[in-house]
């Protein structure tokens, strides 16, 4: 199963982002989290010091992820956290779509360049509402599959 540190380490090393880098991406999102824990939520889970990466911990990273990339909003009003709840794959996966403003056709060149193939319909019924009756659960494979893609994109 993919885990919110797993995310969490793709992401850093797909943008080559030092801790210090990462608590600033965390301050983006009004969170406050030192270099200590920062460097516990990047470890493996067999090593010494790490600590599971909650819903709301990845959450505020992946906000703070999305300013990173693209900047404060000029005129937007400030974001307020949603309460907590269960973060899907499918919301990490529209999460970085929108930080690293992603069209269609970038989804399917990221998972094509991970050796994963999906049609248009069922790309984009990973982005609808959950209810919606073509909506469909982004697997924790597939979430992989888009990772690496991804890092492939960014650094060859």
């Amino acid at each position: 199963m993919t885990n919110n540190n797993d995310v969490i380490r793709s992401v850093r090393y797909a943008l080559d982002l030092s801790e210090p880098t990462i608590v600033d991406v965390f301050k983006l999102a009004d969170y406050e989290i030192d270099r200590i824990a920062v460097s516990n939520l990047l470890k493996k889970e067999d090593e010494p010091g790490f600590v599971e990466c909650s819903d709301e911990i990845l959450a505020f990273f992946l906000d703070g992820l999305v300013t990173y990339k693209r900047g404060k909003r000029e005129g937007a009003a400030e974001v307020v956290q949603p309460e907590p709840t269960r973060l899907t794959n499918n919301m990490i996966l529209k999460k970085l779509r929108v930080a690293f403003e992603l069209k269609e056709e970038d989804l399917h060149e990221i998972l094509k360049l991970a050796d994963f193939e999906l049609s248009k319909p069922e790309m984009s019924a990973l982005f609808r509402k959950k209810g919606h009756k073509n909506y469909r659960i982004c697997g924790d494979q597939l979430l992989r599959y888009f990772l690496k893609g991804l890092t492939i994109r960014l650094r060859g």
